[in-house]
This record gives structure tokens, C-alpha cells and sequence, in this order.
């Protein structure tokens, strides 16, 4: 168990606290520096994120409820930025561009510091209006969306590349129809010398079931290589779900067997020991080391 940094609240600019949010990262930001530029932001965000990799920390966690937008330059999303810093409310289109723009940066950030970066992606939040007035935010009542993601994800993983700043990527969508694009996308952001640098994390929230993780395997294994996938995680706040890696575990092993009765996996008793241990261990010791 490790620490994960979650800088959501700063990609959030329809939130209507959002300048208040920045006016407290600028109080806890070791020099007190004022953010006025997205440049400022990104300082201020290497700030906490060497003081969580001084606690450990070797990787972030960002939920992309919707996708980000390429902006037609920097500056322009720089002038978006400080639009909403003075109190002015954006469009989600305009939002959406300088959420990429700090997206980027974050990644740069993460890629200096070796951690892993995460992008959930396709989860469709409060979608009873009636509870969530009498319940509040991550009560039950949030769903499966089915937003297109293929090509912003791929600006944007290209984006981070370009600038050299793309790190160690786990992609997860909550819709299990972007499974195969998830595998395909990540693995046309290969990295030289390192197996599996942007590739799709496990079954998540409504598919870390049976049936999902069955599925995930399948589709994981026809596009990717299953020795580097990265097996089961959890970010969950309850010890109870820990459980999930044994269950993990024996629906990845009993595939398997599925695969060598039906003449689909050597029977090599040496080979498979060493693709579970890979899978269901030392791919993730490594990976966030």
C-alpha cells in the first residue's frame, strides 16, 4: 500500500469554488508564490508533488469524467486560465482545453519524477438530481457514460510525448467497450527499451467482477502482451475490497487453465508460473517502486 496524489480539484474549473481552490493551493505552496499563468500552476503543482514523492509517493490518479480538449495553442489556454481566475465562468469546451493544458504539465511533472500516471476515464456522476440534493457526491448514483475518447486521449498522450513529458500511463475507461481502444491507443506510445509504457490498467469499479475481469483478460491478450500486464489495483478507501487481488487471482489463473486444456497456452508448468508471478506480483512491485 502506497500513497497516490489526486490533483483532481485542479482540473475541475466549472467547479464554482475554483478560484478559492487555487487561492489555497498559492497558501500551502512552500514559497507563497501568487499563481496568475498556468506556468504559475505548474510550479505550485511541483511543489506538492516532490512533497508527496518525499513521502513516498510514486504515483497520481486523475478521474476524466469528461475528455480533455486540445486548445489551438498554449496561450490561448493560458488566457482561458486566468478568465476563470477572475471570476468569470468558462464553457465546458473552454474548460475542457485548460484542463489538456494542466494535463500536460502534470505529466511532465510525473514523468521527472518516475511516477506512474492514471487516467480514469467514462464515469457518468450524479445522475439523479433528486439524491444527489439529498445525499451529496459519491453516494451510489453514478453510471457508465459513453463519451467518444479515441482521438482527444490520443492528442493528448501525443501532446505529452512531444514535449517529452509523457510518463508511465495506466489507462482504465469504465465503459467496456473501449477496451480494445484503450490496448491499441497505449500501445502506439511505446517507449524504447520499456515493455508496456502506456497500457490499460485493470477492470475498474463496475468490472472488477467476474465477468469483467474474464473480458478484460481476453481482450488484453489479443492486443497486448499478457506478461506485462499490470494486474489488479485497488484505490479503494476500504480494507475489505484487498480482497479483490485474491479474487484477481484465481479468475487470472483459472483463464489460464482455460487456455492450456484448450490448446490456446503451452502447457509449460515453468512458463506459467512465471506469467502469474509477473502478473499477479512483480509487474506492479516494479511499476511503483
Amino acid at each position: 500500500v502506497i500513497p497516490a496524489s489526486r490533483p483532481d480539484r485542479f482540473l475541475r474549473l466549472l467547479n464554482p469554488a475554483y478560484p478559492q481552490i487555487i487561492a489555497e493551493l498559492e497558501a500551502v505552496s512552500p514559497d507563497r508564490a501568487p499563481i496568475r499563468s498556468l506556468d504559475d500552476l505548474a510550479d505550485a503543482l511541483r511543489q506538492r508533488a516532490d512533497l508527496f514523492h518525499r513521502q513516498g509517493c510514486r504515483l497520481s490518479d486523475h478521474a476524466l469524467d469528461t475528455m480533455p480538449q486540445l486548445p489551438a495553442s498554449r496561450a490561448d489556454a493560458d488566457r482561458l486560465f486566468q478568465k476563470r481566475l477572475s471570476g468569470q465562468v468558462l464553457q465546458p469546451d473552454e474548460a475542457a482545453q485548460v484542463q489538456f493544458a494542466i494535463l500536460t504539465d502534470l505529466a511532465a511533472i510525473y514523468e521527472d519524477l518516475g511516477w506512474t500516471m492514471q487516467l480514469h476515464i467514462g464515469a457518468l456522476r450524479n445522475t439523479s438530481s433528486r439524491y444527489f440534493d439529498k445525499l451529496g457526491a459519491d453516494t451510489g448514483f453514478d453510471a457508465i457514460a459513453d463519451m467518444p475518447i479515441a482521438k482527444p486521449l490520443a492528442q493528448l498522450l501525443n501532446a505529452c510525448q512531444a514535449q517529452d513529458g509523457l510518463p508511465r500511463t495506466l489507462l482504465y475507461s469504465l465503459n467496456a467497450n473501449d477496451n480494445m481502444t484503450l490496448c491499441t491507443i497505449g500501445s502506439t506510445f511505446a517507449k524504447d527499451g520499456e515493455p508496456a509504457w502506456v497500457t490499460q490498467g485493470p477492470a475498474w469499479w463496475f468490472h472488477d467482477q467476474k465477468d469483467g475481469m474474464q473480458l478484460h483478460l481476453q481482450q488484453y491478450s489479443q492486443t497486448g502482451v499478457l506478461a506485462n500486464f499490470v494486474g489488479m489495483s485497488t484505490d479503494s478507501r476500504s480494507l475489505l475490497s484487498y480482497t479483490r487481488h485474491e479474487y484477481f487471482r484465481r479468475i487470472f489463473c483459472n483463464q489460464l487453465g482455460v487456455w492450456v486444456e484448450n490448446g490456446e497456452y503451452p502447457q509449460d508448468m515453468s512458463a506459467l508460473a512465471n506469467l502469474v508471478e509477473r502478473v499477479c506480483w512483480k509487474n506492479a512491485a516494479g511499476l511503483f517502486a
